[in-house]
């Protein structure tokens, strides 16, 4: 499993709209947040080891109507204050 971080930039008025579009119809999506700054929602999406990330970026992603832009970020691991590596004993 593969987890990417898509920040997202939509048309004016869209944000929420798209939100929900890839809340509902992206089945790898983990989580979509509105965020402020220069981006309007950051998303996490988990793909399979073998998934192209850049044509799963502009299938899936850019093909949601209201995006203008996006910034994609590959996690390499996760970290928490009470495990430190994510999902590890």
């Amino acid at each position: 499993m593969r987890r990417i971080l898509v920040m997202i930039k939509c048309r004016l008025g869209a944000a929420y709209t798209v939100a929900g579009e890839i809340a509902d119809t992206v089945e790898q999506a983990g989580f979509v947040y509105s965020i402020s700054g220069q981006y309007d929602l950051i998303a996490q999406f988990n793909l399979d080891a073998h998934e192209d990330i850049g044509r799963f970026v502009n299938e899936r992603v850019h093909a949601i109507d209201g995006i203008v832009d996006t910034n994609t970020v590959i996690c390499f691991n996760a970290f928490s204050k009470d495990k430190g590596i994510a999902g590890e004993a």
